[in-house]
């Protein structure tokens, strides 16, 4: 069996321990959460949480399954990679001399990122994208020294007319 990363989206009523029970779960069953991005939606009354795991195809069956049993879900659909549209938001703070400046606003033009921070030593970019170009971004950042990052986890949505709605 091949082991891969899934994205799964689950629609959840929105009150105070949904997280946690699924979590728990999770935990219980020594599945492990790559990503985990929580927010409510286009009804304040649902939440969607987006969980990227990895596993063969067994493993997201069983996720499946034990997520189906919980009170608090609505409804879950594991998303195929080519169906996929997601994103995830980056906040990266550089080690900057003024003289560096230009070469990280040139950087942060080619790769679409937002200069969000300025200070005499420092320079913090932000990037929304797909995990790909958030690490490759990362990458070509890392040699001006990296004080501090934060990434969000993945948020996604499947391409196209089919949605997942309570």
């Amino acid at each position: 069996m091949i082991n891969k990363k899934h994205t799964i989206s689950v629609l959840v009523e929105n009150h105070a321990g949904v997280l946690s029970r699924i979590s728990g779960l999770f935990a219980r069953r020594g599945f492990n959460i790559h990503s985990l991005a929580v927010g409510i939606t286009e009804n304040p009354t649902i939440s969607r949480i987006t969980i990227v795991a990895e596993g063969d195809d067994y493993t997201l069956e069983q996720i499946a399954k034990q997520l189906n049993k919980l009170v608090d879900v609505i409804k879950l659909r594991s998303v195929k990679n080519e169906e996929l549209l997601s994103r995830e938001l980056l906040l990266i703070k550089i080690n900057c001399t003024p003289a560096q400046r230009p070469e990280l606003i040139a950087i942060a033009e080619i790769s679409e990122a937002k200069i969000s921070d300025v200070s005499q030593t420092t320079m913090t970019l932000e990037l929304s994208a797909n995990q790909m170009r958030i690490s490759a971004f990362e990458e070509l950042l890392k040699p001006y020294g990296i004080k501090e990052a934060a990434r969000t986890g993945v948020i996604a949505l499947q391409k196209g007319a089919n949605s997942l709605t309570g």
